[in-house]
């Protein structure tokens, strides 16, 4: 299992359209993937979960994944959340 956390930088946080980028993006790896958000954690490959948290701007979420390629899973999201998804 290979976790970080990140804090979202998009003022509007994870709102559809982001959302979708973000589990379209964790749709490309093998690996299990999981976002959670103070005590929650959700199915990264699910839009509905990934919306249920209520991710607004200036929130720390983590990123876990587990499986084959984990590492890069992790990285790649991260990395994505990181760009304020072109909104910032």
């Amino acid at each position: 299992m290979y976790s970080k956390e990140v804090t979202v930088q998009n003022q509007v946080g994870l709102h559809a359209r982001p959302a979708t980028f973000f589990i379209q993006k964790a749709n490309e790896f093998k690996s299990s993937i999981w976002v959670e958000r103070d005590d929650r954690r959700v199915n990264a490959k699910s839009l509905l979960g990934v919306l249920s948290l209520g991710i607004v701007g200036d929130t720390n979420i983590r990123i876990l994944a587990g499986g084959v390629d984990e590492e890069s899973a992790v990285r790649e999201l991260v990395a994505l959340v990181n760009s304020g998804f072109a909104e910032t």
